[in-house]
């Protein structure tokens, strides 16, 4: 038996805020999730699979026109013509108060009930699948415990969409632990949700694939699915399907004592990057970090140095780069304790600095000042795209920043 388990394909995701990326390839960026969803086709045509899981989230939300559903109903015909079933599951982002809008499906397809957990059989393979799709965007409580028994002499699979015991940077949803999982008896848990690949258990398998295209800079490195096969043993194969790959490209610059050299090490690092790309389109934030003594020369002109950094790390792309932010992060060389030292302004203002950190009630005024300013500036000024001056330790995660901005700026 052979099939393949894939989750959170997030068609046609929008990805709002691309415009504002100079130079982005917006319409390759959203239409990567179709090319990879294709892909996704392919491969289950090309191994002659026995059956597809998708485990949640193969919308992105309600479709703003009947073509997201049209193209998918146009894929899936495609397997039908195979005599490939697929079975899925709504997740949170297509739940069923979330679809407003339906197409009718090829009969291959098989969605779970929102209801209740169901089970379909395939008899010839004596394959058992379980599973439950979500009614509503937040599911709160733990679903493991509305799915059937295993059924004795099958194969017994569960589909789930959850965060299980809580996830970095997901909702929790649909919570649960390992130990329902394992408890259930079932041979093989496909989950979905999480987007980064993580085999959670063996004997029983529990599996997130990760998502099958990656769709901004926190969603990092090879996007994909699993490819499952059982006879006397079960073997689990990620293959490789996105389109574009997003990727951290950190440059220490430690060594560096101009910047030719500079130049150099970020040309070395891009090209290491692009090769693991295989041929991707490769999105790439590159950071530079380190102590140097070119940090005083790197901060006089941001711009011109992220404008240098970019046509240098391009023009060794051969056209498979795209450079989403550059982020300088360096240090300079001399010794932060060497500069506290002695009775000299900047000693004391680098003192009064390190002090803020307990002084709260001075750092909330300063909270309440800031927040208007955050709607004011551009996405650039801020680290990640949603960060937010929420409270003072915002504040205090950005002072070592701002001691080394003001470093440089006095040393000049």
């Amino acid at each position: 038996m052979k099939f393949i388990h894939a989750a959170d394909i997030h068609l046609d995701s929008p990805l709002r805020g691309l415009e504002r990326y100079e130079g982005a390839p917006v319409e390759t960026i959203r239409g990567a999730s179709r090319q990879a969803f294709v892909r996704l086709v392919d491969l289950c045509l090309e191994e002659d699979i026995d059956f597809l899981l998708i485990a949640g989230d193969l919308y992105d939300g309600n479709w703003p026109d009947f073509n997201t559903g049209l193209f998918f109903a146009k894929q899936m015909s495609r397997l039908r013509e195979a005599s490939i079933p697929v079975y899925l599951i709504r997740g949170n982002h297509d739940a069923a108060s979330r679809i407003t809008k339906q197409v009718p499906l090829p009969e291959n397809v098989h969605v779970f009930s929102f209801e209740t957990a169901q089970t379909y059989l395939i008899e010839s393979l004596k394959v058992a699948i379980h599973g439950q799709s979500f009614a509503m965007q937040s599911v709160t409580e733990n679903l493991v415990h509305r799915y059937p028994m295993p059924y004795e002499g099958y194969f017994n699979i569960g589909l789930l969409h959850t965060s299980l015991n809580g996830r970095e940077g997901h909702e929790s949803y649909a919570p649960c632990t390992v130990t329902d999982l394992v408890d259930k008896g079932y041979d093989y848990w496909a989950l979905g949700h999480i987007h980064k690949r993580e085999l959670i258990y063996e004997n029983p398998w529990i599996l997130f694939p990760g998502n099958i295209q990656g769709r901004h800079i926190k969603e990092t490195g090879n996007k994909g699915c699993s490819l499952v096969q059982v006879d006397e043993e079960l073997r689990i194969e990620h293959r490789s399907l996105d389109v574009l790959r997003w990727d951290l490209c950190e440059v220490d610059l430690s060594g560096a004592s101009d910047l030719s050299e500079v130049y150099e090490q970020v040309n070395q690092a891009v090209r290491e990057r692009i090769q693991v790309a295989d041929q991707r389109l490769l999105a790439l934030r590159i950071i530079l970090t380190g102590s140097t003594s070119v940090h005083q020369e790197l901060n006089e002109d941001i711009e011109q140095t992220v404008n240098s950094i970019r046509a240098v790390a391009t023009d060794s792309s051969l056209g498979h780069l795209w450079i989403e932010k550059i982020k300088i992060k360096t240090r300079p060389v001399e010794s932060l304790d060497d500069l506290l030292e002695g009775n000299t302004p900047l000693a004391h203002l680098l003192t009064y600095i390190e002090s803020l950190n307990e002084q709260d009630a001075l750092l909330e005024e300063l909270v309440e000042e800031l927040k208007p300013l955050r709607a004011k500036l551009p996405p650039e000024f801020f680290a990640e795209e949603n960060e937010e001056i929420k409270d003072t330790s915002y504040i205090k995660n950005q002072l070592k920043d701002i001691e080394q901005l003001i470093i440089s700026q006095i040393l000049k």
